[in-house]
């Protein structure tokens, strides 16, 4: 997810039945992983981001895509590979 995590977050409650996919089930582990780490994908997905581009002078979004999304888009697909073992190996809360 490459949007902001509120918006994300509030439309999944919504597609899932909390009968099929109770509370701390693995999909839920697996949307707020992605819910939290999405949004920073982009420069302009966070707060953070933004203020990023604010304070440091020659930062674009030109720049941050060519620069900073690929090794933020390799870490985030290992994170959900690290969490997809977890839940095979049933290590999952």
């Amino acid at each position: 997810a490459v949007v902001d995590n509120v918006p994300l977050v509030a439309a999944t409650q919504g597609m899932y039945d909390l009968s099929a996919h109770p509370a701390n089930d693995s999909l839920w582990n697996l949307i707020t992983y992605c819910a939290a780490t999405g949004g920073s994908l982009l420069v302009i997905g966070s707060a953070a981001g933004v203020a990023f581009m604010g304070m440091e002078k020659g930062v674009s979004f030109g720049w941050y895509t060519n620069n900073m999304l690929p090794p933020a888009l390799v870490g985030y697909f290992l994170g959900v590979g690290g969490i997809l073992a977890q839940q095979s190996l049933g290590l999952t809360f």
